[in-house]
């Protein structure tokens, strides 16, 4: 299988850097974005200041707004943000021709249903053929090709090899895994405990907080992964906790500066609301509490996030019922 061309879906900052990617990996790659103004900048002048300030882009770099012109690629890569994935794909479906690789490059769950991207891609676009796209990497690095490693995953070796020589090069690593599930958890789950990090970094509470924080939530990252058939060798990878580390480590992070925001007594509405980009784990806290319940999962840390975010905590009180738990074996 050989795969030329690709269609990128979402030219914020992540979506626009993974066609950039393509692009750099010798491939014919259209974007589409919602905003007329920004596909005008991308084919007038290849930049797109609003989602990517500062980064050039590939001059065959092209940009379209319309879908049918996305579905007639070889692959597409989905990186609409999680919560708009189902209405994306739903329109979609209109064009695209049955077995065309869908590669999942959003980090989330649907909030309202808590579904994988995966459940949702297949309920709203059953014709396509599911891969994901997850690892630690900042969008502004990866566009201006500085070295990278990511995991695919994709239930069919050889698609899923196929598509790492489509959209890998020299600077942007791919290692393929056929885990699915727990590459898409690693991703969604890291967002959510960002927060956490961010708000342990906004309240100062030095270097060994933060090392427990990264360390507790990965436990939960396992425990959550393991109820829904993740392999623990995947979330102790590049997607898991290689981007758990790097999004926890960051004020760069969307999710990290977030949660330093709200330490610092922001509001949350205001902090969204002053920015264009979309801090993911806003939306997945809810899933992810939701689905740990039903599933029998303690997910304390994931818990503290979501109350403070739905306004039923403050910070200072989340932090205390956190630091107030029982003593307990490690695990």
């Amino acid at each position: 299988m050989t795969i030329r061309s690709i269609g990128v879906i979402g030219a914020g900052a992540w979506g626009t850097a993974l066609a950039q990617t393509a692009r750099l990996a010798g491939r014919d790659v259209v974007l589409w974005a919602r905003e007329p103004d920004v596909c005008r900048e991308i084919n007038a002048e290849h930049s797109n200041q609003v989602f990517l300030p500062g980064v050039k882009l590939d001059s065959g770099l092209t940009a379209t707004s319309d879908l049918a012109h996305i579905a007639r690629n070889d692959a597409i890569l989905m990186v609409a943000p999680a919560q708009h994935v189902r209405s994306v794909a739903t329109d979609l479906a209109r064009h695209l021709k049955p077995g065309t690789p869908v590669v999942i490059c959003a980090k989330g769950l649907e909030q309202a249903t808590g579904k994988m991207m995966g459940t949702v891609l297949a309920e709203a676009l059953p014709v396509a053929t599911e891969a994901v796209l997850s690892g630690p990497s900042f969008a502004a690095d990866v566009a201006r090709g500085l070295p990278a490693a990511l995991t695919l995953a994709c239930r069919d070796e050889a698609l899923g090899k196929a598509l790492v020589e489509a959209i890998g090069y020299r600077n942007f690593r791919l290692y393929w895994s056929s885990d699915t599930t727990g590459v898409e958890l690693g991703g969604a789950l890291k967002n959510v405990l960002a927060i956490a990090a961010g708000i342990v970094d906004g309240k100062g509470f030095g270097a060994s907080a933060h090392a427990a924080l990264v360390t507790r939530g990965f436990s939960e990252m396992r425990r959550f992964g393991a109820a829904l058939g993740a392999r623990p060798e995947t979330l102790a990878g590049l997607s898991g906790l290689g981007d758990l580390l790097l999004t926890c480590g960051s004020p760069q992070s969307r999710n990290m500066s977030l949660g330093r925001a709200l330490a610092q007594g922001q509001k949350l509405a205001d902090v969204l609301g002053s920015r264009r980009s979309v801090a993911e784990g806003v939306f997945t806290a809810a899933a992810v509490v939701r689905v740990a319940a039903e599933k029998g999962v303690e997910m304390p840390i994931a818990s503290a996030v979501h109350a403070i975010v739905e306004g039923r905590l403050d910070v200072d009180a989340a932090i205390e019922g956190l630091l107030s738990r029982p003593f307990r074996a490690e695990g």
